[in-house]
C-alpha cells in the first residue's frame, strides 16, 4: 500500500529527477534522533536560536547524517510550552520538499508555525482559515471568500498601490533632502498598510487619523507578539533565551490594538463584511477576524518582509539596476498607467521577483502533519512516514537545492528567465506550493500567490520610472537620481 502511494505522488518532479517506484527493502531509516525528553529539545532550542541559528543548525545537521531528511526538535519548547511537542521530520531538498503540498498525504490543521500555536484570543477567539485544514468545513467558505476579495479588489489593485507607493517615495524624498540617509521601512509599511486597507477592506485609513497614523504600528506589536517565541531577534544572549524564546506572550498586550483595528473594520467594511455573511455563511465575527488576519498576518507581514530583501537585492548593485532600468523603459512608455497588464511582459523584473523569493522567502518554515502512512522520497533516498509525524521544511534550504538550481548560493537575477527558467518555477515553493500551482478551496496555497508576485513587479517598475538609481544599505535610502 505504502508503494502505491508514492506512485501516485507530485508530478511537481520531473520524471528525469524521479526514482524507480521504491520498495521496502529500499526504505532507509531516518537519521537522527530527538534525544533525552526535556534536554534533547532543550539543547536544539539553543542551537537553534543562539548557538547556529536556524539555517546553519539545519545544514550542520545535513552533514551529520548525509540526508536531507532527518529527525529533530525546532522551538518552541521548555519549560513554558509544555503542550508542545517539538519533535520534526525535516524535509530539507525540492524533492521531500513538495509532499508538504500534497493535501492526500498530509494536513494542515494547527500547524502554520509548527506544533506551537498563538492563543486564539489573538484572533477573536475563533481558528482563522491558516489554521484549518482543508478537510473542515469552514475552510472552503473562508477560502472562498478570501479569493473573491482578491477578485473584487483587482480593478483597483494596481492604481491604489502606486498611489500608496507614490506617497512613500514623495516622504523618502522629503527626509533625504533633510539628511544623508532615510529610513524606509516605516515609511513603506505605512504604505502598505494604507493600500491593503483600501483593496481589501474597501475603506479609506484616513477616516480614523489613528488608523492612518498608527494602524501599521499596532499590526506589528500584534504579529510580533503571536510569533515571538518561534523567531530569531538576535539581541544580547542570554537575555533572548529567557525573555523571548521561554514563554507565550499574552494578548492583553496587544488586546487594546487589535480592538481598534477590529472596530474599524467592523464600521467601515460593511459592503465586505455582508458579502461574508450573505455569500459566504460566515458569521459578522468570522468575517472580520478572517478578514483581519488575512491583511496583518498574511498580506501585511509577508510584504513588510519580502519588499525590504526585494530593495536589498536591487539597489545594492548598479549594473542590475541598469538592466532593470532598460527593460522597463523600453517596453512601458513614460507616463503609462500601470496595471497587472502592463508588466507582464517584464521577463528580467519578473526572474528578479522570483529570484528574490528563492533565495529570502517572507516564511521561513513549512509545516504539515502526517495524514496517514506514505512513502516519502528525497532526491536520492526513501523514508516511511508515520501517520501524525509533523513534517518541518526550511525553506531557505529547501529553494536551494543544488539538484534543482545551478549555484543555488548565489544571486542570479536572470535565473527564471526563458524556457528553462520558468520551468525552475515549479520548484519556487514560497506560497505553499509551486508558483506554477493555483490557489483553490482544496489545497492550502496563499490566495494572493500571484497578486504577491505581480505587486512586487508593479513597485520595480514604479521605482525606475521614478528614479535612474536608488543607493540603499541597512533599511535606509543614502542617494536617488530622479529619471531624466
Amino acid at each position: 500500500m505504502l508503494s502505491s502511494t508514492v506512485m501516485s505522488v507530485s508530478p511537481r518532479v520531473p520524471s528525469s529527477l524521479t526514482p524507480p517506484p521504491p520498495s521496502s527493502a529500499s526504505v532507509r531509516a531516518i537519521p537522527g534522533s530527538y534525544g533525552w525528553p526535556v534536554l534533547g529539545p532543550l539543547a536544539d532550542r539553543l542551537e537553534y536560536f543562539w548557538f547556529q541559528g536556524p539555517e546553519k543548525f539545519f545544514r550542520k545537521r545535513i552533514e551529520k547524517y548525509n540526508s536531507t531528511v532527518f529527525r529533530t526538535n525546532v522551538p518552541p519548547t521548555f519549560p513554558f510550552f509544555a503542550d508542545v511537542n517539538p519533535n520534526v521530520i525535516a524535509v530539507l531538498d525540492c524533492k521531500s520538499f513538495s509532499f508538504l503540498f500534497d493535501m492526500d498525504l498530509v494536513e494542515k490543521k494547527n500547524v502554520l508555525v509548527g506544533d506551537f500555536m498563538p492563543s486564539v484570543k489573538y484572533t477573536g477567539d475563533i481558528r482563522v482559515c491558516a489554521y484549518l485544514d482543508t478537510a473542515e468545513t469552514q475552510h472552503s467558505k473562508v477560502k472562498s471568500f478570501a479569493l473573491d476579495i482578491l477578485k473584487r479588489s483587482s480593478s483597483i489593485w494596481a492604481s491604489e498601490f502606486v498611489a500608496c507607493m507614490d506617497a512613500m517615495w514623495d516622504t523618502l524624498d522629503a527626509d533625504l533632502a533633510k539628511s544623508q540617509s532615510a529610513s524606509y521601512i516605516f515609511p513603506l509599511q505605512s504604505a502598505i498598510f494604507n493600500f491593503l486597507i483600501k483593496c481589501l477592506v474597501g475603506a479609506d485609513a484616513s477616516v480614523s487619523p489613528e488608523i492612518a497614523k498608527s494602524g501599521y504600528a499596532m499590526i506589528n506589536r500584534w504579529l510580533f507578539l503571536q510569533l515571538l517565541p518561534t523567531v530569531s531577534i538576535n539581541v544580547l544572549q542570554p537575555l533572548e533565551e529567557i525573555f523571548l524564546h521561554s514563554f507565550p506572550y499574552p494578548f492583553f498586550l496587544v488586546k487594546g490594538d487589535y480592538s481598534k483595528l477590529y472596530d474599524f473594520i467592523s464600521k467601515n467594511g460593511q459592503a465586505v463584511i455582508q458579502r461574508g455573511e450573505t455569500e459566504f455563511n460566515l458569521s459578522e465575527k468570522e468575517t472580520i477576524h478572517n478578514l483581519l488576519f488575512v491583511l496583518g498576518f498574511n498580506a501585511f507581514g509577508g510584504f513588510s518582509v519580502f519588499f525590504p530583501t526585494l530593495i536589498d537585492a536591487i539597489c545594492s548593485d548598479p549594473e542590475l539596476q541598469a538592466k532593470l532600468r532598460e527593460e522597463v523603459r523600453s517596453k512601458i512608455k513614460p507616463g503609462t498607467r500601470l496595471t497587472f497588464e502592463s508588466v507582464k511582459d517584464l521577463e528580467l523584473v519578473s526572474s528578479v521577483v522570483y529570484e528574490t523569493l528563492r533565495l529570502n522567502p517572507p516564511v521561513p518554515n513549512q509545516f504539515a502533519r502526517a495524514r496517514k502512512d506514505f512513502l516519502l522520497s528525497s532526491h536520492d533516498s526513501v523514508f516511511e512516514i508515520k501517520k501524525g509525524d509533523l513534517l518541518c521544511g526550511f525553506q531557505k534550504l529547501a529553494m536551494r537545492d543544488p539538484k534543482i538550481f545551478e549555484n543555488p548560493e548565489t544571486f542570479i537575477a536572470d535565473r527564471f528567465t526563458k524556457e528553462k527558467g520558468r520551468e525552475l518555477l515549479n520548484y519556487l515553493f514560497w506560497s505553499n506550493g509551486p508558483q506554477t500551482g493555483s490557489p483553490s478551496e482544496a489545497n492550502k496555497q496563499c490566495a494572493a500567490k500571484d497578486n504577491v508576485t505581480t505587486t512586487a513587479m508593479l513597485f520595480v517598475t514604479h521605482m525606475f520610472q521614478r528614479y535612474d538609481s536608488v543607493t540603499a544599505g541597512a533599511a535606509s535610502i543614502t542617494a536617488m537620481e530622479k529619471a531624466k
